[in-house]
């Protein structure tokens, strides 16, 4: 399977290639579903990521197919089963940028429109919780564009946390 997230077609759809002893077997757009011999693929994509990429038999049972070990996701998955403590910091870490990001981002939209002069009559001056300097604004964004990046290369979607790339 190779999903590139930038390889879409002319209506904006993420391509999924499916690969058969290194030649290219199929292409769809996600999310596809590609019959194979014994079941089949299925592949589901968000804007930041896979939702899903497993392998379900005939019979029903799925199994989670395991990236290529030679990308992005193949090493992150290898540094998960060498390194499992180093690999949960990494996730839980990336999981508060997030957050912290959501946050400020929830503000940064928030005060403009509570000082929409009708909203404003309504609920008075309103404040930011928190004024931070530009370069901290820019290095948080970039922080949280790299738990992003993490989220989408552990290949585990969450919709309470992922959702946003639906």
């Amino acid at each position: 399977m190779d999903v590139r997230q930038w390889k879409t077609d002319e209506n904006g759809y993420v391509k999924v290639f499916l690969y058969r002893n290194g030649l290219q077997y199929a292409v769809s757009r996600a999310p596809a579903v590609f019959p194979v011999e014994g079941g089949a693929i299925e592949v589901a994509a968000s804007n930041f990521g896979l939702k899903r990429c497993h392998f379900v038999s005939d019979s029903g049972v799925e199994r989670q197919m395991h990236p290529d070990v030679h990308s992005a996701e193949g090493r992150r998955a290898r540094l998960d089963e060498r390194r499992p403590q180093l690999s949960r910091l990494i996730g839980v870490v990336s999981i508060v940028a997030l957050l912290v990001g959501v946050g400020l981002l929830l503000q940064q939209i928030a005060v403009p429109i509570l000082r929409i002069p009708p909203i404003a009559e309504q609920v008075g001056p309103v404040e930011p919780l928190i004024n931070l300097p530009l370069w901290l604004s820019i290095s948080l964004g970039l922080v949280a564009a790299l738990a992003s990046t993490e989220r989408a290369l552990r290949m585990r979607y969450r919709w309470w946390l992922d959702a946003a790339g639906n």
